[in-house]
């Protein structure tokens, strides 16, 4: 027998028994189903390890569980989800289907590529939605088991998975653990549920000649809304995984492989000209618009926003333009003015906190040919001050204008719509780990900020991962909403930075200790930045938005 203790309340349980059997015990006291385990040592007072619902007991310790909820038990319901829909995609294709690439998320849908010579059809995907209902119906099991990696990469060469063959090749751990359902392998970044029949909620669409999985939310994990499409974001993400396929590089393996042939110098060279490329392409379209005075720039933290509008006014000069680079922040209200949150701190993050009506007046003044003095704000003091800044606009003039507000129409809700041309900026991942382990786009913009926040703002990397959730709901709420308001987007992930970054990243994840509320997350991107080889960051440009995080840029940010 084992000791478990849940709630404070200690029962004894015979040793082997699955988590999954005692969590149905406790499934009625959650509102959301569990989806996985904390377990921590009764005699240790340390952060638990995380486990799946599949461990069996075989100690004393205390549990606690994690929902769909959750933020890490939602991920395991997508990826529970992914490995069905990839199981009954090769169930009803047959040799067709092999090759489904998890491309990216647009809101709650999840884009799956399936590469084949034939188009996809509704009648092949009511076939699929079937199937995987047949699948969730029956409640499969997942299994586990570890493997040698030689062995690991002989069972994915057998089923002719060679992007995992391709990834375990550069993995340092001795081992693998590869995940079996009915029959299908496959390798995930990551926990899983037990079975397919946890899967409540879920709906599958065409869509754009691929697969929409459609998956609630953790915020909702019960509910599934109506899918709204997003062209111009889909657009730009699809743009993106074409310029990795022109490039040879779709997957993790493909990266490191350039970088082991030593074609890395190359590649970093084309990836710049392709962006380089992109923004003049909207610098041409802003002057051939002839009215456009104010080109407003937004996106989401780390997005490279700052190194953009830099690059993006050099553009704009080769057409005879002269631009002007302004901070909406520089509008900021003084600091005792500013919006207080539900927990009393200021919120720097809401349009209230922008001085709104003197932005608008300054810019009308502006564009009827008008001077005038421009703030700034001093963020020591809290306060705006004018130091004759002067501003006029002559024919040529045209303001560029950064922050994170700036597609919100009530920024900019009295300048006539003819003289504005927004851009939404992201950094939005076209690389994936394998073809059916997608890197989230957060992730990426996490590992940016904590490099730059170390390297600008002394801030550690426990203290960035701290505050990202509060980053991540201003997001949410203040700027993902107006991003297909846009005239244009762009794409700010260069293919090859994560290689770049992992050497900045790594010593400040590791400085967070065990014990700590960050430490499980330090882990899991530790664990992450593991699938990448290293690269100098010398072959880097210097006017690279790479440069914005990990310093040595042009453009002194």
């Amino acid at each position: 027998m084992v000791t478990i203790k849940i709630k404070g309340v200690a029962r004894e349980y015979p040793k082997g028994t699955r988590y999954e059997e005692i969590a149905r015990e406790y499934q009625k006291e959650y509102q959301d189903m569990i989806a996985l385990v904390t377990e921590q040592d009764l005699l240790v007072t340390e952060n638990g390890k995380i486990r799946e619902l599949i461990k069996p007991a075989n100690r004393d310790c205390e549990l606690t569980f994690l929902t769909i909820g959750d933020g890490i038990g939602h991920k395991s319901y997508v990826r529970t989800a992914l490995m069905t829909l990839v199981k009954a995609v090769r169930d009803v294709l047959g040799e067709k289907g092999k090759e489904v690439k998890v491309e990216f998320v647009v809101g709650q849908g999840y884009y799956c590529n399936v590469r084949m010579e034939e188009k996809l059809t509704e009648e092949m995907v009511a076939r699929i939605r079937q199937r995987m209902k047949e699948l969730v119906e029956a409640d499969l099991p997942i299994t586990k088991k570890s493997y040698p990696k030689d062995d690991a990469m002989q069972i994915f060469r057998d089923h002719q998975m060679h992007d995992k063959e391709q990834l375990f090749r550069y993995r340092r751990s001795s081992f693998v653990n590869i995940y079996c359902l009915d029959g299908f392998y496959d390798y995930y970044y990551g926990y899983m549920l037990p079975s397919t029949g946890y899967l409540k909620y879920y709906d599958l669409m065409l869509y754009e000649n691929g697969l929409m999985l459609l998956i609630p939310n953790g915020e909702n994990p019960t509910k599934l809304d109506f899918f709204e499409p997003r062209e111009k974001f889909f657009k730009t993400l699809k743009t993106s995984s074409e310029w990795g396929e022109m490039m040879g590089i779709d997957c993790v393996g493909d990266l490191n492989d350039s970088i082991c042939q030593g074609k890395i110098s190359d590649m970093i060279l084309v990836q710049e000209a392709l962006q380089e490329r992109r923004i003049g392409e909207i610098a041409k379209e802003i002057v051939d618009r002839k009215n456009v005075k104010f080109v407003l720039i937004a996106g989401p933290s780390s997005s490279g926003k700052t190194t953009f509008s830099h690059r993006l006014s050099i553009q704009l000069r080769t057409y005879g333009m002269n631009p002007h680079p302004i901070a909406l922040d520089d509008y900021f209200v003084n600091r005792e003015d500013t919006p207080r949150d539900e927990n009393g701190d200021y919120n720097f993050e809401c349009l209230e906190s922008i001085d709104v009506k003197q932005f608008n007046e300054d810019m009308n003044h502006l564009l009827k040919g008008e001077t005038v003095e421009l703030p700034r704000f001093n963020f020591k003091l809290g306060k705006r001050e004018y130091n004759g800044d002067f501003k006029k606009l002559g024919p040529e003039d045209i303001l560029v204008i950064e922050g994170i507000h700036g597609l919100n129409p009530k920024t900019t809700f009295s300048m006539p719509d003819e003289s504005k041309f927004k851009i939404y900026i992201s950094a939005l991942t076209s690389l994936n780990i394998d073809e059916h382990n997608r890197i989230p786009t957060t992730d990426g913009r996490l590992l940016r900020r904590m490099v730059r926040d170390a390297r600008t703002r002394g801030t550690c990397a426990r203290r960035t991962i701290e505050m990202w959730p509060s980053v991540r709901r201003g997001e949410e709420k203040y700027i993902f909403p107006f991003q297909e308001s846009a005239d244009e987007m762009f794409n700010s992930v260069l293919i090859y930075e994560l290689a770049v970054l992992k050497q900045y990243a790594e010593p400040l994840l590791f400085g967070i200790e065990k014990g700590m509320p960050e430490y499980y997350e330090a882990k899991r991107l530790l664990k992450f930045l593991e699938y990448f080889l290293g690269i100098d960051s010398k072959n880097v440009p210097a006017n690279s938005i790479c440069r914005e995080f990990i310093g040595g840029s042009y453009f002194n940010v």
